[in-house]
């Protein structure tokens, strides 16, 4: 288990403090005195307690002793006069009083099959506003090493989480469950481009395989695919099958539509009212230059999806009509690209109701590549809608451990806490609701937070929770709060949180 406090990660089993992806140093008997103060939150541990538990019985002198409280303090932003989240009760002892989450562990390894990280490309042009151009070979590159079955490839948004910083090697490896991490760069001068890449062991540091690649932009697939098959040649040779099939996912002709999908690709990740409309915009562009470029259909209609459950476009209308239109025709011209087959079945879920055609396509992003953890994590959000929520919670728990540093971990923890609600199992699904907030406190998690906190009783918790609502709802009632909610969510798991709407104060209409 991982304990989870603010913005904190206490990660007792690795022995390591986290604020956000900060990782906070601490000498060991700091970390033994906060380890054991937080498991021990529910009572005052006095200082006999701490001798025997942190130092073995030992005599330690009391300026000792206030020296490490005063070190765990420090560590957390915390301090004596403030006593935020470490108390002191004059004459009985110390005691931890945050608000403490327990998660499972999910940056655990992963498998005992080779497994890589392909960590963000340094950009070496001379141009900063070609970093989108760096971006996409990256995301290149690990989908062409996703279609190795025996090799497990960490998603792109856990490792792009690095991105911006310099990042150890060994330390990526503990973080990510790799045994391999591949770091490059990418030059691109006019129609030159230059990707140079260097395989390294996470376990020792030690350089593997190292190469540049040079072509024109007229061979940018192929120079992403010798990347690919060059690094998993070095891995193991018994994976060396053969040069990767490109054209079955060669996508477009055009080089400028491809570019303007890259740059509406950089503006999907913003997530933010203007950068949705941008992508969008862009991505229409690319269609008037290739009118059955699969990726830009499906790119449209996840950002449809987003900006619908975000109020940033009505809840019907000729967005959201766009956006089931143009998922349908990217599954029918997706071919077996799992970006497209993952992103258009979803928004056939969220914004038409279909269920059993965004499984479907989910499906097959999955069966071709075995490591795509968005299509596990919204797998798991279509089998609830469905009410099979045992098989949503093996799913989410695969898309955390597939990408256990992901931005989008939140939609994997949203999931977790939607499946327990669907399943009646109200204080299991608590804590992920907590977490999911935690990690993006928009309206799904409040909404199950609320429903959770109905079902329980807890009245105090639904009041606060009621009133963070509001700041996103201005008038919310069960009628208005449950619209939102996928057209594909089955009516008895509706009438399930509509119920514990009910029950934490939400009024009716």
């Amino acid at each position: 288990m991982v304990l989870a406090f603010g913005d904190h990660r206490l990660d007792i089993e690795r022995r390591e403090l986290r604020r956000g992806g900060e990782l906070i140093d601490l000498e060991p008997k700091v970390f033994d005195l906060l380890s054991f103060l937080v498991q021990h939150r529910n009572r005052v541990v006095s200082k006999d307690d701490l001798l025997q538990a942190v130092w073995g019985g030992r005599i330690v002198s009391e300026s000792a002793l206030t020296t490490r409280i005063n070190a765990v303090r420090r560590a957390l932003g915390d301090d004596g006069t403030a006593q935020r989240l470490v108390r002191t009760f004059t004459r009985k002892g110390i005691r931890f009083i945050g608000e403490v989450t327990e998660l499972p562990d999910q940056t655990a390894p992963i498998s005992d099959r080779p497994s890589i990280a392909v960590l963000p490309f340094e950009n070496m042009s001379a141009d900063p506003d070609q970093e989108y151009f760096v971006d996409g070979m990256v995301e290149e590159i690990i989908t062409a090493l996703s279609r190795f079955p025996r090799l497990v490839v960490i998603a792109r948004n856990s490792t792009f989480s690095y991105k911006g910083r310099a990042a150890d090697v060994r330390q990526v490896g503990r973080e990510l469950g790799v045994r391999y991490v591949l770091e490059g760069s990418v030059r691109k001068a006019g129609n030159r481009v230059r990707i140079a890449g260097q395989l390294i062991n996470s376990a020792t540091g030690a350089h593997i395989w190292a190469d540049r690649f040079d072509g024109t932009l007229d061979d940018i697939f192929d120079l992403q695919d010798r990347v690919a098959s060059s690094v998993v040649g070095a891995i193991e040779p018994r994976l060396r099958l053969a040069e990767i099939d490109r054209a079955s996912r060669k996508s477009t002709e055009s080089l400028e539509a491809y570019d303007l999908y890259l740059r509406a690709l950089a503006q999907e990740y913003k997530r933010t009212r203007d950068s949705l409309a941008e992508a969008v915009r862009l991505l229409k562009c690319a269609l008037e230059l290739d009118s059955g470029y699969a990726p830009a259909m499906a790119l449209i209609s996840g950002c449809r999806t987003l900006q619908r459950s975000r109020h940033w476009i009505p809840i019907s209308g000729p967005e959201v009509d766009e956006g089931i239109r143009v998922a349908r025709q990217a599954i029918a011209a997706a071919a077996d690209d799992p970006h497209v087959l993952t992103t258009a079945g979803f928004t056939l879920a969220f914004l038409a109701g279909e269920n059993d055609a965004a499984l479907s396509a989910i499906d097959r992003a999955i069966v071709v590549n075995p490591n795509f953890a968005l299509a596990f994590g919204l797998r798991a959000l279509v089998l609830v809608f469905l009410n099979r929520p045992d098989e949503a919670i093996l799913a989410a728990q695969q898309a955390m451990r597939l990408s256990p540093r992901d931005p989008l971990t939140f939609l994997f923890v949203q999931a977790n806490a939607f499946a327990h609600l669907a399943a009646g199992r109200y204080e299991a699904g608590m804590p992920w609701a907590d977490e999911a907030l935690r990690q993006n406190g928009g309206l799904p998690a409040l909404r199950f937070k609320l429903s959770f906190c109905g079902h329980l009783g807890r009245l105090n918790e639904a009041k606060e929770c009621l009133r963070r609502l509001r700041e996103l709802h201005p008038e919310p009632t069960v009628a208005s709060v449950m619209r939102d909610v996928s057209r594909g969510v089955a009516p008895e798991i509706a009438a399930r949180m509509a119920e514990g709407l009910r029950k934490a104060g939400v009024p009716e209409t």
